[in-house]
């Protein structure tokens, strides 16, 4: 608790205060990616330490995930929404997720899982509440916290009205004023640098693997690394640094002191998949961005999926899933998945008290859980087994379509058009039978989902639209697949099934396709499969579908809050014919 705390910030301020510490950045530099051959990171955004502990358990290290990112641990003000933990009022760890030892709990019991532990951390302010009490009843005012800061310990940047940046052109502005009402801290000072890194040390302590620096961009590059040369270990350091057009502060200014998350992809990736073209997106490494090897990259975070920078959950097209995709099968960055929830307005904070609650491959009780998704999984395992391997056999037939492999380890192919994609792949995986992991994986020899042969260097397979294929060396099995090897056709193995629904909609409605069979999501709205509204007030999508195989499926329209509407009953039922195609032509009901 705070009180054990108390001794180590008297001796930091003390200390720091009689001989300040000298730092270089350079030598500072912490580990650039997460340790070892698991290099996800999982936001898991709101969650209670409770049932993050039980996810790393019960999926998240079996997954093969590496990291966790966790909400900020210390006291914050009191409030339903999510970002009042993003407010702090003291370095005690009593929040809406839990206490100081149901926090360590999480932490041993995730380790245990084989899964390390990120904490979002604040250095940049306090609250921007006035006055109060936190959750863990300690009292403040808005530059009075005591026993820890007070006015001296902050800036005070002189605008009119109050202390909040104005020009974002101005690097002093940015560093030394207020980010929407929130106390900045004087990280210059070498008392709050002290504290600080006291906080940070007292997290390590408890095995805190890394830290991802809130608001980084407004506290100056050498002021973190000042703080973070005082820490007792070298955590895995990630950096909000958001770039913005023409402004001084740049993310290549923070590289010395860890990664830097590189929002410029973000977007990129946001204008591709939204229409600009994927074929852009092959050398990631020229567009002047920082370094491959210095970046945390993600499709979306917990700020962008709410103030519309980023492709989301509700992004048209199955976007956002062929997004993910791409983001774990390109080398480019140490990625992130956000695993969050249904929101109605974008302060809302997180259901069932935090609680996180999942179905085998998706969301329950409001929480979307992305991570479970069996396209995002599976490309977990797909990144943890390609490794550093390069780019290899890229091919972009047109700007929508690309695939490549990873050196012989990996093949992918993303379809963002809105037709079936069906080509011969040259790639370096051995010849071999491989599970699709965007539909399943191998069990016991055979493929959950669709299978794969590779011969003489080379498959041929249907990408459906707007989805992907990927194989790798780890997930090798047979099944009825969507690609047959050698360059000879898909013979009878799968038949296209385009679906034609007539359905009226609203802006930010969209329909989606899911069924009984591995191919449709089995009955998961979050493994559904999206139509194209190209020939709207008609949706299509053309699925492979095994022959001679009967099944049942209905349609689901996905609001704009993400909620889903069900057709009525009864479940609609066909059987696929013995080869070649067939069309299926239907109206909402």
């Amino acid at each position: 608790m705070w009180s054990s705390l108390l001794p180590l910030l008297a001796w930091s301020a003390s200390s720091a205060l009689a001989t300040p510490t000298p730092f270089n950045a350079t030598a500072n530099i912490q580990s650039r990616a997460p340790s070892g051959t698991k290099t996800v990171i999982i936001q898991m955004f709101e969650w209670t330490w409770a049932s993050v502990a039980a996810e790393c358990t019960n999926f998240i290290g079996p997954a093969g995930y590496g990291f966790v990112q966790v909400s900020p641990p210390q006291e914050h003000i009191t409030g339903s929404q999510w970002w009042t933990d993003y407010q702090p009022v003291s370095y005690i760890l009593t929040s809406k997720r839990g206490n100081q030892a149901q926090f360590q709990s999480m932490i041993t019991t995730c380790h245990a899982a084989g899964v390390k532990v990120i904490t979002d951390t604040l250095f940049n302010h306090m609250t921007g509440t006035d006055s109060g009490t936190g959750t863990a009843g300690s009292t403040f005012t808005h530059y009075n916290y005591p026993g820890i800061y007070q006015t001296q310990d902050f800036h005070h940047c002189g605008l009119e009205p109050g202390d909040d940046i104005v020009n974002y052109d101005n690097r002093v502005e940015v560093q030394t004023c207020e980010l929407v009402n929130l106390a900045d801290l004087a990280t210059d000072t070498d008392y709050v640098r002290g504290v600080l890194a006291a906080y940070g040390n007292h997290l390590i302590s408890l095995g805190v693997d890394g830290f991802r620096l809130d608001a980084a961009k407004h506290m100056p590059a050498a002021d973190i690394a000042n703080i973070l040369s005082r820490l007792t270990s070298k955590p895995y350091i990630t950096q909000e640094v958001i770039w913005g057009s023409g402004e001084p502060i740049q993310p290549s200014e923070y590289v010395g002191n860890g990664d830097v998350q590189e929002f410029r992809y973000t977007t990129a990736l946001k204008n591709a998949f939204s229409g600009g073209g994927i074929s852009s997106l092959q050398n990631l490494d020229s567009q002047g961005w920082v370094s491959g090897s210095q970046a945390n990259v993600f499709v979306t975070n917990h700020d962008t999926e709410r103030n519309g920078n980023s492709l989301n959950i509700n992004s048209p097209s199955n976007t956002y899933i062929t997004a993910t995709i791409f983001s774990l099968a390109h080398s480019y960055g140490t990625p992130s998945i956000l695993s969050s929830y249904s929101y109605n307005t974008v302060d809302d904070g997180a259901p069932n008290g935090g609680a996180g609650t999942c179905s085998a491959t998706g969301g329950s009780g409001g929480w979307l859980c992305q991570h479970r998704f069996v396209a995002i999984s599976g490309m977990v395992g797909f990144r943890n087994q390609v490794g550093t391997a390069a780019i290899t056999n890229w091919v972009a037939p047109q700007s929508q379509q690309i695939a490549f492999g990873r050196g012989a380890l990996g093949f992918v192919a993303i379809n963002n058009a809105d037709s079936a994609w069906t080509a011969t792949f040259t790639t370096s995986l051995p010849n071999n039978a491989y599970c699709d992991v965007i539909s399943g994986k191998s069990s016991g020899g055979a493929c959950t989902g669709t299978g794969i042969t590779v011969s003489g260097g080379k498959f041929t397979a249907t990408v459906p639209a707007r989805s992907a294929i990927a194989i790798h060396t780890g997930q090798l099995g047979t099944g009825s697949g969507t690609g047959t090897g050698g360059g000879t056709g898909t013979g009878s193995s799968t038949v296209a099934v385009s679906f034609a629904e007539t359905a009226t909609t609203t802006f930010g409605e969209n329909i989606f396709l899911v069924g009984s069979i591995s191919q449709l999501g089995t009955w998961d709205p979050a493994a559904s499969l999206a139509l194209s509204s190209a020939t709207y007030p008609v949706w299509t999508i053309t699925v492979n579908l095994p022959p001679s195989t009967t099944f049942e499926y209905k349609f689901i329209r996905k609001e704009t809050d993400g909620s889903v509407v069900w057709e009525s009953d009864p479940n609609r039922s066909t059987t696929t014919n013995a080869s070649g195609s067939q069309t299926i032509s239907t109206s909402w009901r």
